[in-house]
């Protein structure tokens, strides 16, 4: 009884789901509407092929001659058509989109439209459901040799059948579910089950379903066969005695679901109503696989009915699955009749019929083109005609069932019950498909509405634009009874707002049609609005005059947001006013006189103008216009003010009731405009006259007494001034007002003033009001008298571009001063009529609204129509402008094209797992001098410590080889043509090495890099034990990665920088990165630089590149012949191999073996049932996936580990309940609900697993907690890609952070912990690379090395498993170039829960193992495609024959500008080939012709081949060819410029620097005598302010002086140097980066490779007294320097000169440096890993590791406090020498910042007015006077 009782409640809860939207196309008929019109009629839409289209689709003639061959089908016209531009998809790639993936897409769009919706309008998440047929259109590009791997991806996404869903989402923006069915021919209405099944769960709400069929060529016959399914004449005969099949059709269609409360309640124009419906499968209880079953249709027909709670028999229609089968007819019939019968015994009563019959069997499609048809049968109350009727299969009694097949358009008249329909679909396979369907509820009729309406009309062409119009109009025509308010509604929220828009304003639906029917038409407005984010809205409220009698009465009757607020402010008024305003604003007809007469006078125009103004600027803004910025003129600033929050509005009200009651006690006046400017008018007034507003150029207004103004009106006359006396009762803005002032000033007072919240211009100033004017009372007493500076004001609004200025009140009198404002056009739209323009408000406010709509402004819709009920109505859809994209079929004989050498996704999880294993190779050749001789090729080879490079260049020498070598020097320098050295830390220094190589005409062939080539004696030195400290980890593998990484990722940014485009061969040799024989002393933290050498050639297919590992005995003092040999074999052969290691006499090579890890591996497991296991990243996709598993079969104890926490378990129900479904943490904690729901425990710790402290509480809490960690699984990290151009080292620190950093320390925080598993979550562009992933490549590489490493000394192994891509459902609905470096990203990886958790399983017995390989597809191949480059070589396209047609420009708005000069001519040439466009303009925007990501990797790679050095990145900055060549010019010739200017200044600073160094010093005392002393004992004194003393320093010491914080260290540290030596002189010099003031655009403090300054500096403070003269002196000598310092260039410029360089060598040097690092995380040490060895030591000038300086000082703020680090030498100072030195400066710091602390005003110095040139007198006399004249303004001000 209880499960009764629950059924029922379910079937409560299961509301009916309308169908509210279709749209298809079928053999036959182009839309829907045709399709009905078609079927009414009894019209079958098959076609008979002619012989001709036989042939020329590629039939044979024997075929065709073929007695059995049969010439008929369902053909759907166009389907080569295809409206590219719309969807912003370029020619190209609609070529190689599959004409089901287009028809489907543009059959969405017109779905949607036909619901009357827009998504983007629409807050519902849409969700898409929908399958195709296997793609034939994909085989027709086989012979196109010319497709690279970026069109081989998009030929992949462009006809797979698993975008077919995804591509509407992404293309639409619907955000719901978005899958792909595919259940043979009962895939589209299974996909309309699931869209109902998802509607009815609340996962979307509203859902496209739907399906596609199109067999290409269509316009071919097929082979009957006796007993087959397919009719042997070509007809269907459903039901039918002679019914032998069904014939092949083509169509697509979509219905859009939404739930039928929702719908109804939204005014959806519903056609019919899913009551129940139900999916289920035969299984095997029948003949065969492809065999129906009666039981098993039977049950889906009768859970379909029983869920839509109807009886059988209320029933009156079934739309059949009806193939015209001899075998299929009749089980169907037995089904529906077994299901039927079960419940009455009533005959005949309910009509059959099938569409198959009028347009053949449409496969995916078949469902919904029934389930179309059945809806539209019961929207229109009529049965169509099943065709082909006579007599009924005999195995079909009809008579004794309750069926009969309708063979007549028959009326469907209404029983008792409501119109009911069946609708079945079956699926070949045996998926049984039914859905009950009920006619539409009558609705509530629509609302009364304005008595006008807006209509909004927009396309993408002009041309489109006029289609649009005319499909309306010709609508308009055809249903003459639609309710225009519904029309206008359907196209405001139902329609796409693009560029070409159009609006009318109309009456009724006759004014509609006559209207749009008119060629030029004066109240239909058109226009073409580029997109543009910076348009704005300024409001201008017009002041007293303009008001008048029933303003804006219309709206006050209609409008509801208007007329509460007159309400509101008229109630408010009354007390101050002593009457409802409304009585003289709206008056009734006897009082419209004296009411009329009553707003002239000032006591209620001027209120009655606020409220008018105020009540329509909110009703503006309820629509959606707000305001940016606001303007009013006089009375008109209240306004703005009041809408700013500078005034509440009750305080609004009341002041301008009091100001206007004040100025009418006034006596009267007059005023006067007049056609002068200010200046022109100024001299001639006089007293008792005033400048009252300057409103334009050329118009002022004066005002004074009525004397006054007369006479002034006379003489301006007699000089023939043009001039008009207003109609005004007083004398405003005058001195007329004084008296009022200070009365005013004192209601002010009262009130509280807020800052403005928008801005506004003031009036009295004419610019901008300030804070402090907006909240001084002053300020609003002195607006009263003074001037209305509108002209001023009017003018610094209109600095802002893209202002649209938009008159809020009565008139148009502002946008007229505004449009005389400037010679260039300006928009000023008004919003009330003149009173003397007899229109309706509402039709001039909608023609306003209209016109900002126009101009691109967003409206919201569905606040202008909140108050009534509308109905979405199915107008005409978008007029798709169609062209022809279409691959024809390849001609015989041509040779097929080889799409890829990857087999395909392995289905069977077992074969998934390798393991990286080596081989022993072949030897290469022995090395062939002769032929390495007659190559000749240039060497650049970056030469190692140990020699093997030193020795590798010398044979190559000796060999003829043109070599360079580059060593390893702390800045660059050249020695000759051949030898160079560059501080590989440094970026610029191989930008500086490629241009000096340049400069020689020398483009290096190959590329030898040794610089991770280390003796093991050397790695010994430098091994890490247990105990160190972590950041001597974390430096020794910055170290690595400054030799290896990064030295080869900034060498391949140098050679794509100097557009260096000729094949290159980099060969990397390292050491030690290898587990080959299991004896090598491995270096993880080298291992890094594997991923450069996979990455480089995929993004720079002219390098390739290959790795090759040795191993150095500590023993050998220098390499071995052999190893040379071996080496010199290696380059000089052709690239075969791309991981290489030599071991001994054995060359060795990388390889992976599969292992087999079948399903009874997984019992092996190690997991325990409620085991404790730790996961960082838990929170993560990956790690949550992995949760779950773990959750699920063992209910474990789960430490989730994240940066970021989630809020108290608590907190977590009232999280969901106020933030979106999408927000990332309400996800997450539904997540973690999930885990509990499973039987987990679960503790959420935030922790940053590279924080060491961070890492060791998390491990005490969940020990304390859960007891011993069982085990551990590192799933942290992102995985974000960048390309090698726009990498960086913080790029790579992102990776590394989690990756490495975090390996650090978890290997730390681990230790004693007794576990049973520790597994590293790697990927597997450790084994692949991957187009943008060089610095994830990088970390994942690395965790697989340091498990190699780990393993060897564990007692617990750990293991790296190098994952497939998980692909979330956001990566398959963002595809970006970062994805690109999987090209079968979508055939492979873990694709699925199911799949992930079931190879987990697989694994955790293989725990231990240091590194398995998880690769859904053939690991092999895939290594051949993405390493060995098999698919990425560089081809060309054929000459002739190619398959891509050119297709005409599009119509983008602008027009076609021709290339100008050669190499816009060879950019737009590879753009055409590329895009497949004809006649590309250089202006045409690259994304508006449909460019993407993958066309502009293309684009590159072509334009790099022709020698222009174009980089995918900037078709983003650079969008059309114009720009990209200028791009490309400035490139090429700012190096020249910006060398230019430096030797420039340069040359102006070689004298400065010279004098300055020359300048005498005494050298420090010494404690120790340094003669014959050539010891080096470096030691370090510390010292440091505490938190407190650092704050002030940083945040408070400069604003006394205006100073920086080397000021101050600078002024503590001579005054410290003084207390020792007894000298108020230092000579030091000052450590920075870069040269700040010549490249003004790079910031010091984050650039990554800046070459180092030095500032030489003499600090002289023997003049100064006091602590405020040292500081100043120390200030102004700092600013001084030209160029702040010293860098590279200038070293180098001050040194070509022989004598300049004798007299510098002969100068002394500074004996102290100093070098203020900022505030940093953790200080980097100076030394570096590597020393150079001493066969280099004789050319490198600044080898010395020791410092240069007696004392080197570097402060560098850490965790809030300034650390002072002093490194001086023992062997010449006492370390109590440099501690007492130490203290000095602290002492002296102190008191400095005590000193600054104690200055209440900034006091200023000459220097910080450069530009003035001032003396510090000078300085001192002009402050002076600014501080006089302000004192003076204050007094003045206080008079008032």
């Amino acid at each position: 009884m209880n499960k009764q009782n629950d059924n029922e409640k379910i079937y409560e809860l299961m509301e009916g789901v309308a169908i509210i939207g279709m749209a298809g196309r079928f053999p036959g008929a182009s839309s829907v509407q045709s399709f009905w019109h078609n079927l009414c009629n009894g019209i079958e839409s098959l076609s008979l092929i002619e012989n001709e289209d036989l042939i020329a689709a590629g039939v044979s003639p024997a075929l065709i001659n073929n007695a059995n061959y049969v010439k008929f089908g369902g053909i759907l016209e166009d389907i080569d058509l295809f409206d590219a531009l719309f969807f912003e998809i370029n020619p190209k790639e609609a070529e190689l989109t599959d004409p089901q993936h287009r028809l489907f897409l543009e059959c969405a769009w017109e779905a949607l439209e036909n619901a009357g919706y827009d998504s983007t309008k629409c807050e519902n998440r849409i969700g898409v459901y929908a399958g195709a047929s296997l793609n034939n259109y994909l085989y027709f590009d086989l012979n196109n040799e010319g497709l690279g791997s970026a069109e081989s991806y998009q030929k992949l996404i462009g006809n797979d059948k698993d975008f077919l869903s995804t591509r509407v989402s992404y293309k639409l923006n619907l955000k719901g579910p978005s899958i792909t069915v595919q259940t043979a021919c009962s895939t589209s209405l299974v996909a309309t089950i699931l869209a109902y099944q998802s509607l009815q769960s609340y996962q979307c709400d509203i859902a496209l379903a739907g399906g596609v069929s199109i067999r290409v060529p269509q316009k071919t016959g097929y082979l009957y066969q006796q007993g087959g399914t397919l009719s042997p004449d070509g007809h269907c005969r459903a039901f039918d005695a002679k019914a032998q099949g069904t014939t092949i059709g083509n169509g697509v269609g979509v219905v859009v679901l939404k739930r039928l409360s929702d719908a109804i309640a939204d005014g959806d124009h519903i056609y019919a109503v899913i009551k129940g419906t139900a999916i289920n499968n035969d299984g095997s209880v029948k003949v065969g696989f492809t065999a129906p079953s009666v039981d098993g249709q039977a049950e889906a027909i009768a859970e379909a009915i029983m869920l839509a709670d109807v009886e059988p028999e209320t029933i009156n229609y079934v739309e059949a699955h009806g193939t015209g089968t001899s075998l299929g007819d009749p089980i169907e019939i037995a089904a529906l009749t077994k299901v039927f019968c079960a419940s009455t015994q009533k005959k005949g009563f309910c009509a059959i019929g099938s569409v198959k019959t009028n347009i053949g069997h449409l496969d995916a499609a078949a469902g919904i083109a029934g389930l179309i048809k059945a809806s539209l049968a019961l929207k229109h109350q009529l049965i169509p005609p099943s065709l082909n009727f006579e007599q009924p299969n005999p195995q079909i009694d009809f008579v004794n069932s309750p069926f009969f097949v309708n063979t007549t358009l028959r009326e469907w008249k209404a029983g008792s019950n409501r119109r009911r329909a069946g609708v079945s679909s079956l699926g070949m396979g045996g998926t049984n498909a039914h859905v009950v369907l009920e006619e539409a509820p009558k609705l509530p009729t629509s609302s009364p509405s304005r008595p006008w309406q807006l209509l909004v009309l927009s396309a993408k062409t002009e041309s489109a634009l006029k289609t649009a119009t005319q499909n309306l109009a010709q609508y308009l025509k055809q249903h003459p009874h639609e309710n225009l308010a519904d029309v206008a509604y359907t196209l405001q929220l139902g329609r796409r707002d693009f560029n070409h828009r159009r609006i009318l304003v109309c009456c009724d639906i006759q004014d509609a049609i006559n209207e749009l029917s008119e060629q030029v038409s004066k109240r239909v407005f058109t226009q073409f609005q580029e997109p543009s984010e910076n348009r704005s809205i300024a409001f201008m409220f017009p002041g007293q005059g303009s008001q008048y009698r029933d303003m804006g009465k219309e709206l006050y009757e209609t409008e509801s947001v208007f007329r509460e607020h007159v309400e509101r402010c008229s109630l408010m008024l009354t007390p101050h006013l002593g009457l409802d305003l409304r009585t003289l604003i709206y008056p009734n007809e006897l009082e419209k006189e004296i009411a009329a007469e009553k707003l002239k006078q000032t006591c209620f125009a001027q209120p009655a103008l606020f409220v008018i103004e105020y009540a329509l600027a909110h009703l503006w803004m309820s629509w959606g216009i707000s305001p940016q910025a606001m303007i009013g003129h006089s009375i008109g600033e209240y306004v703005a003010a009041t809408l700013a929050g500078v005034f509440s509005l009750a305080d609004a009200l009341a002041l301008v009731a009091n100001r206007g009651k004040l100025m009418q006690e006034l006596p009267g006046g007059a005023m006067l405009s007049v056609q002068l400017c200010e200046q022109e008018i100024e001299p001639l007034l006089r007293d008792n006259v005033s400048l009252a507003a300057s409103n334009t150029a050329s118009y002022c207004t004066v005002s004074g007494s009525t004397e006054a103004i007369e006479e002034l009106q006379q003489h301006l006359q007699k000089i023939g001034v043009s001039c008009r006396r207003l109609h005004t009762s007083h004398a405003f803005h005058s001195q007329m007002m004084e008296p009022i002032i200070e009365t005013f000033t004192q209601l002010l007072q009262k009130v509280k003033l807020n800052p403005p919240k928008i801005p506004f211009i003031s009036n009295v100033s004419g610019t901008w009001i300030t804070k402090s004017e907006a909240t001084t009372p002053e300020y609003w007493a002195r607006h009263l008298r003074q001037p209305v500076r509108f002209c001023q004001g009017i003018t610094e609004l209109l600095k802002t571009q893209g202002s649209v200025l938009l008159e809020v009140g009565p008139g148009r009198t502002l946008s007229t001063f505004a449009k005389q404002q400037r010679e260039q056009e300006l928009t000023a739209l008004t919003s009330l009529p003149h009173p003397q323009e007899k229109q309706s408000d509402i039709a001039f406010l909608l023609n306003t609204l209209g016109k900002l709509w126009l101009l691109g402004i967003k409206i919201d819709w569905s606040v202008f129509n909140v108050n009534e009920r509308r109905h979405r109505l199915p107008l005409p859809t978008y007029p798709f402008e169609r062209q022809r994209y279409w691959i024809e079929p390849k001609k015989q004989g041509q040779g097929d094209y080889h799409t890829s050498i990857l087999q395909g996704k392995k289905t069977d999880i077992a074969d998934w797992f390798y393991i990286p294993c080596w081989k022993q190779s072949t030897p290469l050749q022995p090395f062939q001098k002769q032929k390495f001789v007659a190559e000749n090729s240039r060497w650049l080879v970056f030469v190692d410590t140990y020699t093997v490079g030193a020795r590798i260049a010398e044979r190559f020498k000796q060999q003829g080889q043109n070599v360079i070598v580059v060593g390893i020097a702390d800045n660059f320098a050249k020695f000759n043509d051949c030898t160079y050295a560059i501080n590989p830390q440094q970026r610029d220094d191989y930008d500086t090495l490629l241009q000096a190589l340049q400069e020689q005409n020398w483009t290096p062939q190959g590329i030898a890099h040794f610089w991770s080539l280390t003796s093991n004696e050397t790695l010994s030195s430098q091994e890490l034990g247990e105990n160190i400290q972590l950041k001597l980890q974390y430096q020794f593998f910055e170290d690595c990665q400054n030799l290896g990484f990064y030295s080869l990722l900034f060498l391949t940014q140098a050679l794509a920088k100097q557009n260096i485009i000729e094949p290159i061969k980099l060969a990397v040799i390292t050491s030690n990165i290898h587990d080959v024989t299991g004896t090598e002393n491995l270096c993880p933290q080298k291992a890094t630089i594997l991923a450069p050498c996979k990455v480089i050639p995929q993004e720079y297919p002219n390098i390739t590149c290959c790795c090759i590992d040795v191993v150095l005995s500590e023993f050998e003092t220098q390499p071995p012949d052999k190893l040379i040999n071996y080496l010199l074999g290696e380059f000089a052969a052709q690239p075969t191999d791309n991981v290489v290691a030599y071991r001994g006499h054995h060359r060795w090579i990388q390889t992976y073996e599969s292992i087999r890890l079948d399903e009874s591996i997984a019992g092996k497991t190690k997991l325990k049932k409620g085991g404790v296991y730790l996961i960082t990243g838990g929170l993560g996709s990956v790690g949550l996936v992995l949760a779950e598993y773990l959750a699920h079969t063992v209910q474990a104890k789960l430490v989730l580990l994240g940066r970021k926490a989630l809020p108290e378990k608590d907190q977590w129900q009232e999280w969901l309940a106020t933030h979106d479904k999408e927000d990332s943490i309400s996800h997450k904690i539904r997540k973690v609900q999930g885990l509990l729901a499973l039987g987990a425990e679960v503790m959420v710790i935030s922790a940053d697993v590279a924080n060491e402290q961070q890492m060791h509480n998390a491990i005490t809490i969940a020990t304390q907690k859960f007891g011993a960690i069982n085990g551990v699984i590192h799933a942290a990290g992102e995985k974000t890609g960048c390309v090698i151009v726009e990498s960086s080292k913080a790029q790579a620190q992102l990776q590394f952070h989690p990756k490495v950093y975090g390996l650090f320390v978890l290997e730390k925080v681990l230790r004693g912990q007794k576990l049973d598993f520790c597994q590293l979550t790697s990927s597997l562009s450790s084994v692949l690379g991957g187009l943008g992933f060089i610095s994830y490549s990088a970390g994942n590489i690395f965790m697989d090395a340091f498990v190699h490493k780990y393993n060897k000394t564990s007692l617990l192994p750990w293991s790296s498993f190098n994952w497939d891509d998980w692909v979330t459902e956001d990566e398959q609905q963002n595809i970006d170039v970062m994805d690109m470096s999987h090209q079968s990203l979508y055939r492979y990886g873990m694709t699925s829960k199911a799949a992930s958790a079931d190879a987990f399983e697989r694994l955790l017995p293989m725990c231990g193992v240091p590194q398995v390989v998880i690769s859904s597809g053939d690991l092999q191949a895939r290594v051949e495609e993405w390493i060995k480059l098999e698919s990425l070589r560089t081809r060309e396209l054929p000459n002739n024959g190619n398959l891509f047609s050119k297709h005409q420009r599009p119509n983008l708005g602008i027009e076609y500008t021709a290339p100008r000069n050669k190499v816009e001519e060879t950019v737009t040439n590879i753009w055409q080939t590329i895009l497949g466009i004809k006649n590309i303009g250089i202006h045409d925007n690259f994304f508006e012709l449909g460019g993407n990501s993958i066309n502009a990797i293309q684009i590159a790679a072509k334009a790099n081949q022709a020698g222009l050095n174009l980089t995918p990145q900037q078709f983003f900055e650079h969008q059309t060819i114009a720009e990209l060549v200028t791009n490309l010019h400035i490139a090429q010739t700012t190096q020249s410029k910006q060398n230019l200017e430096i030797k420039e200044l340069m040359a102006e600073e070689q004298e400065y620097w010279r004098q300055e160094m020359q300048k005498p010093f005494k050298p420090l005392p010494i404690d120790y005598s340094t003669s014959n002393n050539t010891t080096v004992d470096l030691d370090v004194v510390s010292v440091c302010l505490n938190i407190q003393e650092t704050t002030a320093l940083v945040e408070e010491v400069h604003k006394a002086y205006n100073t920086q914080i080397n000021d101050i260290l600078l002024t503590a540290l001579v005054q410290a140097f003084a207390k020792w030596t007894g000298e108020r002189k230092l000579r030091l010099d000052i450590k920075g980066n870069s040269r700040e003031q010549i490249f003004t655009d790079i910031n010091s403090f984050s650039t990554v490779g800046q070459s180092t300054t030095f500032f030489p500096v003499f600090l002289d403070i023997t003049e100064s007294s006091d602590q405020e003269n040292s500081l100043i002196t120390i200030k102004e000598y700092l600013r001084s320097i030209p160029n702040i310092g010293v860098d590279h260039d200038i070293q180098q410029y001050l040194s070509c000169e022989q004598e300049t360089q004798t007299k510098l060598q002969n100068l002394l040097k500074s004996e102290v440096s100093f070098h203020y690092f900022g505030r940093y995380d953790k200080m980097s040490s100076e030394p570096s890993l590597f020393a150079l060895t001493p066969d280099f030591q004789a050319i490198n000038y600044s080898t010395q590791k020791i410092s240069t300086y007696l004392l080197d000082i570097n402060g560098i703020i850490v965790q809030d406090k300034l650390q002072l680090h002093w490194t001086y030498n023992q062997a010449i100072h006492r370390r109590r020498t440099i501690e007492n030195l130490a203290e000095y400066f602290i002492e002296k710091l102190r008191s400095l910042i005590t000193h600054c602390q104690s200055i209440k005003t900034v006091v200023y110095t000459p220097s910080d007015f450069p530009e003035a040139n001032l003396s510090q007198q000078n300085l001192e006399m002009f402050l002076a006077k600014i501080q006089q004249k302000s004192e003076e303004k204050t007094n003045e001000s206080r008079k008032h």
